[in-house]
């Protein structure tokens, strides 16, 4: 393009004319689906697909008993019941997400009118930043954000933040082609939208914008749409479909049963219209039992956690945007991180001082102390910024703001040194000096001081002399010592600066090109300067390894550096260098996708990584069939952050990082993560315990139906008393398993497999166990009503109960109002104490623990007192709607009484393996 070398920057008429070839500065939008559609995503969930064709069969049911007879609309119940399931499942988890994406939306505000300096017209103009197009001559200055991508006609002392892209804070940039860093992740005089100027000015020619610049691409790359399912997803998919083929084959076998029962007693002339009444009778019964498999209560059991797991973690500092990666989070198997923001404060301090005379704990008022607070204050380019009251804002080149940090935190007041010294002439830093010089008038020592601050290495070179102990000696007696100090700081990929100062006694000007070569300078001492760690992020990163979930690094960062971050949080090992647990970017992307799958596993860190190497590793890892976790905050982590089957944004961080992930961590520290893996670990092991609740529950109403069809008689339980089962009482279960505070036992467990079903074989014996036993004692009743008159349960034999328990003896008389009520009630408290039982489900622990403590146990204990007082008010007030009468108060105490040896037995099981 000839524009671009144009002296004067392009004209009104070739901006116009670069817009309408190349496009504007802006960014494509996600496209956003309707809310309509979001909510129609709800009932992809395969419970729900399985109660939608209940609700169809049971509507069939419900019209054939009306239409046939059946006195008043009460029939319509259990369709209306499946049907108000039905929504309220997907209408608390579609308000829930709304209501997060709304905070979301609040807290990712994108702006695209910054303005920015251009040459247009032969004039420089300032612009907004979407106005910006291809061929702009772009002036750049310290603080300001790079527009687009170009490249550089000048670069005076430029360094540019790129932790946004490459995770490098600081990066050095330059037009002289013998300085440019090989290894650097983009050329050196290249620079990027989305990056920002730290230090030095410089111009740029505009070569990219919008969604063709780098920062673009990477957006774009974000928003690619993520089909992967959820672990969660994948197993009540496997549940959905086990359900189903039971619930078929029970009512295959009442089909084929009762057929077989009607040709067996059958009269010889076989009257064919009682025959089609008979089959369509017991297509009924088939039906019934495949809507009594269905647990209606399970997705909003999954729903309900998940909603009160989503709100929960946000009082942790966790903001989930997307139900499910709650849940998600504790399968997690893998944690991809990046390092800076994440792992690492994102700001530079000063780790160590070696100042030769001056304790490094405090600043005194000698000689030495003057000097270094005084050369720190005036040899700098930095400042901060005091505007916000609980944090230091810095702005400019984060070694020397770290500087300036160091003396805020000694109670140094910088501005105050600045204004006080007399500059009289300075030396910025360039990369080719490697170092920055200032001569000052200073009110300590009433003359001209000469400050130099830089490279260790180049600075010391031009020293002769050491002060220790407030006297001069010759340099060369403390070069070995110095030297030392330095390749130990750098060893652990430190920053390190050298101080020296001069006394000046003439007045002329010293600088013409740098430093002359006869100067008497005295070395002060040198600063080691990192981005620490973030306190927290060793334990975090100790209890993830522990609780067996593998993390990596993935960072842009210099392989030393990476290493040194990964010494420090306990992930890198000494043996580790030997074990080819360590990448470059390149060296990855030169990887066949057949050798790289061979070794994603193994590996620990990734460094001088490109955004889309951290997106292949994660697609990697899942097909090593991994559930993958990824954190970032910068741009370039957004496509990893998308790919990953839960990505992990920084509060702090970038708006495209925060779009693509499910949730972002508002305080953006690494122990509010492996707080949501004990949120989503404990979320299923809540799950868990409500399906072992329910399922309890759907084997002994199925069973029940099935005896009542085999023996030929109607089941003991009316559909609308299985509502209130299944739907009503089952929801506050639901409720009262879904409160159940997190657990810190859980991070004791390995990540489950992948594959791994949802109903454990614990699960599955004791399903299947305690609902035989439930048959078993409900079968008793049943056959003890049949064959005994019973007024009261205070009249109630044992003996007579065992005496028919085999009676099979045919009866007219079907169970009275009050019979059925005694069977439903005791039905319905067998699985009230059953309840206490799913609660204490892997803990081993008594049902009882935190029962009195209100903070933690209220929410139980308040839904099993509405589970029992909602039981008494439907057999005392549901008269023929509920086919029940009331009990009176010595039959409440004999049932409850009664059926309580469910828990006991629960406590004493538990006991004796805690022993």
């Amino acid at each position: 393009m000839t524009q671009t070398n144009h002296p004067a920057g392009l004209t009104s008429a070739q901006a116009e004319e670069s817009r309408r070839k190349y496009g504007a500065n802006t960014l494509t939008p996600p496209e956003k689906d309707s809310l309509w559609k979001q909510f129609l995503e709800k009932f992809q969930d395969p419970i729900i697909r399985i109660l939608l064709i209940a609700l169809l069969l049971s509507v069939g049911v419900a019209c054939y008993q009306y239409f046939s007879g059946a006195e008043g609309l009460h029939v319509l119940l259990e369709p209306a019941g499946i049907f108000l399931a039905v929504m309220l499942a997907t209408c608390v988890g579609f308000a829930f997400e709304l209501s997060a994406n709304k905070k979301f939306d609040i807290l990712n505000k994108v702006n695209d009118e910054i303005l920015v300096k251009v040459v247009r017209n032969g004039i420089i103009s300032q612009i907004e930043k979407k106005d910006v197009v291809v061929g702009d001559v772009v002036l750049l200055e310290i603080g300001e954000e790079i527009p687009a991508d170009g490249v550089l006609t000048e670069a005076i002392s430029l360094q540019v933040n790129e932790s946004d892209l490459t995770g490098e804070p600081c990066t050095k940039k330059t037009t002289v082609s013998s300085e440019f860093n090989k290894d650097a992740t983009y050329p050196s005089n290249h620079v990027l939208r989305g990056s920002s100027v730290i230090d030095g000015h410089g111009t740029m020619i505009v070569e990219k914008v919008g969604d063709a610049t780098e920062y673009g691409k990477v957006y774009e790359g974000a928003q690619i749409d993520n089909k992967i399912k959820t672990p969660l997803n994948e197993q009540l998919d496997k549940l959905g479909d086990t359900i189903t083929r039971i619930s078929y084959l029970i009512a295959g076998i009442i089909i084929v049963a009762r057929l077989g029962m009607y040709f067996l007693y059958a009269p010889a002339a076989i009257n064919w219209l009682d025959l089609a009444g008979y089959m369509l009778n017991t297509l009924m019964i088939a039906v019934t039992v495949i809507v009594v498999a269905v647990p209606e209560g399970l997705p909003m059991s999954v729903t309900l956690s998940l909603a009160l797991s989503m709100k929960r973690m946000l009082s942790t500092n966790n903001l989930v945007r997307k139900m499910h990666a709650c849940e998600t989070m504790g399968a997690s198997t893998v944690i991809c991180t990046d390092k800076t923001g994440t792992l690492t404060q994102n700001q530079m301090k000063v780790f160590q001082t070696n100042i030769y005379s001056l304790p490094t704990q405090k600043l005194g008022e000698d000689m030495v102390s003057n000097l270094m607070k005084e050369g720190i204050a005036v040899n700098s380019t930095a400042h901060l910024d005091f505007s916000e009251q609980t944090k230091v804002r810095t702005i400019g080149n984060p070694t020397e703001s770290a500087l300036l940090l160091w003396l805020h935190q000694h109670n140094e007041n910088y501005l105050s040194l600045r204004e006080n010294s007399h500059v009289i002439e300075q030396l910025t830093f360039t990369t080719e000096r490697k170092y920055m010089a200032t001569v000052v008038e200073s009110p300590f020592f009433n003359k001209r001081i000469l400050y130099v601050k830089g490279a260790p290495e180049i600075v010391l070179s031009k020293c002769n002399s050491v002060l220790v102990e407030g006297e001069k000696t010759s340099v060369d007696n403390y070069k070995p010592t110095i030297e030392a100090q330095l390749l130990s700081y750098q060893n652990q990929a430190m920053r390190t600066l050298g101080f020296a100062y001069q006394v000046i006694d003439t007045d002329e000007k010293i600088f013409e090109t740098g430093l002359p070569e006869n100067m008497n300078l005295t070395y002060l001492g040198i600063a080691a300067i990192s981005d620490p760690i973030r306190e927290e992020v060793p334990g975090a990163v100790k209890n993830c390894m522990e609780a067996g979930i593998q993390v990596k690094i993935v960072t842009g960062d210099t392989p030393g550096t990476a290493k040194e971050i990964g010494r420090q949080i306990g992930l890198w090992k000494k043996e580790d260098e030997e074990s080819n647990h360590h990448l470059t970017g390149d060296q990855f992307a030169a990887l066949t996708d057949e050798v790289a799958l061979e070794r994603v596993e193994k590996l620990k860190i990734i460094s001088r990584a490109r955004p889309m190497d951290k997106e292949r590793l994660v697609r990697l890892l899942q097909q090593r069939n991994q559930v993958v976790a990824v954190t970032g905050d910068g741009t370039n982590d957004a496509p990893a952050l998308n790919a990953a089957q839960v990505g992990l944004s920084m509060g702090d961080g970038t708006s495209v990082a925060k779009e693509a992930s499910a949730i972002t961590i508002l305080d953006n520290s690494f122990h509010s993560i492996t707080r949501a893996v004990m949120w989503g670990r404990s979320l299923y092991l809540n799950i868990q315990r409500f399906i072992l609740f329910q399922m309890t529950i759907n084997v002994v109403a199925c069973l029940i139906v099935l005896i009542g069809a085999l023996l030929g008689t109607e089941s003991p339980l009316t559909v609308t008393q299985m509502l209130w089962v299944n739907l009503i009482m089952d929801t506050f279960a639901a409720l009262a398993l879904a409160s159940l505070p997190p657990d810190e036992q859980v991070m004791q467990d390995k990540p489950r497999a992948r594959g791994t079903y949802i109903i454990s074989k614990d699960m599955a014996v004791r399903i299947l166990g305690v609902g035989f036993l439930y048959v078993g004692i409900l079968f008793g009743f049943l056959q003890y009503f049949k064959h005994e008159e019973i007024t009261s349960l205070s009249t109630f034999s044992f003996s007579d109960y065992f005496a028919n328990f085999f009676n099979f003896a045919h009866v007219s008389e079907g169970l009275s109002a009050y019979e059925l009520s005694l069977f439903f009630t005791i039905f319905v408290l067998l699985q009230f104490w059953n309840m206490f039982n799913a609660k204490a489900f892997r803990t081993n622990g008594s049902a009882f623990s935190s029962f009195f403590d209100l903070n933690v146990m209220k929410g139980f204990n308040l839904v099993a007192l509405i589970i029992l007082a909602g039981q008494f008010l439907i057999v005392t007030f549901g008269g023929e709607m509920f086919h029940v009468t009331p009990l009176s108060l010595s039959d409440w105490g004999i049932i409850i009484i009664g059926t309580s040896p469910i828990l006991f037995a629960g406590e004493l099981i538990r006991a004796v393996k805690r022993i």
